[in-house]
């Protein structure tokens, strides 16, 4: 090994088609191997670093001619001598775990990168790569009220406590006004299947029952049930049952006035979009009502589709009841499993999002469970959120660009 050299060279400068060609086909021309390679351009500034194995004969040459060809292309070239010893412990650190932290919000500042890259230093973790995954933000803040900033941080290292780095993360999100994903980069982050929502104040910024119930001239009484059913406060069939019965005589006609004003959430068009032009599944497992979810599967093109079905009498009106069992929070998690056997993927592969205590267990059963604009006990029980963007904040959990879209 006395004839081998290992060198890294690192260049800088304006970025230009071919510097990266040019450079390694010196390399090419003596037989040296590289060992590892990684690249970066920031503003049309490139960034390269190049490690690479020599016979010690041939460094000298390889490095003039490395420099003639640097200076040729106007960038700066910096070789530094990697002794065997450090090479053999930059291997054994490639062993260790890897995790993706993604962070997003409208937009994100210095003081949000510093938190969140302090408590990955306090963690004993190192940052293998930083990527921009959203489009230039805009200079003027009112410029786009609806703007989006995302960067994920790749990561390599196994934390001193987990969980503590989760909580920490959590509680700096939601100081600080955006969203933090940590997730373990395993082959199930790459692969996700299927995507499972809930469809009242998620894929809707309303609740459906609520819209009913005003029209049925019962709004406050429905209302204030479904908010501590949502908040986790008394059981979901018991006050679904009871607000079916409110809404007895209501006339059937109503609903499609309602679906078709129906608010849809901010992104839901841009997700659907691009989740069916990448191949995944997507279904709807809502503690609301069949009537909306098909309305929202005809318009958005779902896969699935399972809710409840209320009873109409022959008179076209509501009968106070429904048909079936009630689709609560224990169901949501069983058809997630379901739909998971019937795509014949692992359950790892599988996705939910949702905001209601009735999500919960659903959010748990899925590999990637997301609470969006949830409610605090929602929020505070799941691993990751959303609260700060619109339902396409999903993409970037998965690894999207916005070049890619």
């Amino acid at each position: 090994m006395t004839d081998i050299e290992l060198i890294l060279i690192n260049i800088s400068g304006m970025d230009r088609p071919g510097v990266t060609s040019a450079l390694t086909e010196i390399l090419a021309r003596y037989d040296a191997q590289i060992l590892d390679i990684g690249q970066a351009d920031i503003h049309h500034s490139l960034s390269l670093g190049i490690l690479f194995r020599t016979n010690s004969k041939m460094s000298g040459d390889i490095m003039k001619d490395l420099l003639f060809k640097a200076s040729e292309l106007n960038v700066q070239i910096r070789f530094s001598p990697i002794g065997l010893e450090a090479y053999e412990e930059w291997v054994g650190r490639q062993g260790k775990q890897r995790w993706v932290i993604t962070i997003l919000g409208r937009r994100l500042t210095a003081r949000h990168i510093a938190l969140v890259t302090d408590e990955i230093a306090k963690q004993g973790m190192n940052i293998d790569s930083i990527k921009r995954l959203t489009g230039r933000m805009p200079l003027r803040e009112n410029e786009d009220p609806k703007s989006k900033s995302c960067v994920e941080f790749s990561v390599r290292g196994n934390p001193t406590d987990k969980q503590a780095m989760q909580d920490r993360f959590m509680r700096i999100a939601s100081e600080e006004d955006f969203d933090i994903s940590l997730q373990e980069d395993n082959v199930y982050r790459r692969c996700r299947r299927l995507v499972c929502f809930d469809m009242d104040s998620t894929l809707i910024e309303t609740e459906v029952i609520d819209e009913l119930a005003l029209r049925a001239g019962v709004g406050d009484k429905v209302k204030a049930i479904t908010e501590r059913a949502m908040r986790g406060e008394i059981d979901f069939t018991d006050s679904f049952r009871e607000r079916v019965a409110l809404l007895k005589g209501l006339d059937v006609s109503v609903m499609q006035e309602i679906a078709e004003k129906l608010p849809i959430t901010e992104g839901l068009e841009r997700l659907m979009t691009q989740l069916h032009r990448t191949g995944y599944k997507t279904a709807i497992l809502s503690g609301g009502f069949t009537y909306f979810g098909n309305y929202l599967k005809e318009r958005f093109g779902f896969d699935y589709v399972y809710a409840n079905e209320l009873e109409v009498g022959p008179d076209g009106k509501l009968t106070g009841r429904y048909l079936g069992d009630v689709v609560d929070g224990r169901r949501k998690a069983e058809l997630l499993r379901i739909l998971a056997q019937v795509e014949k993927i692992d359950i790892e592969q599988t996705i939910a999002v949702g905001d209601g205590a009735n999500d919960l267990p659903m959010l748990a059963t899925a590999g990637l469970g997301i609470a969006f604009h949830a409610k605090p006990k929602v929020k505070a029980t799941a691993e990751q959120s959303i609260s700060t963007i619109g339902l396409d904040g999903v993409l970037y959990f998965l690894g999207f660009k916005d070049s890619y879209m």
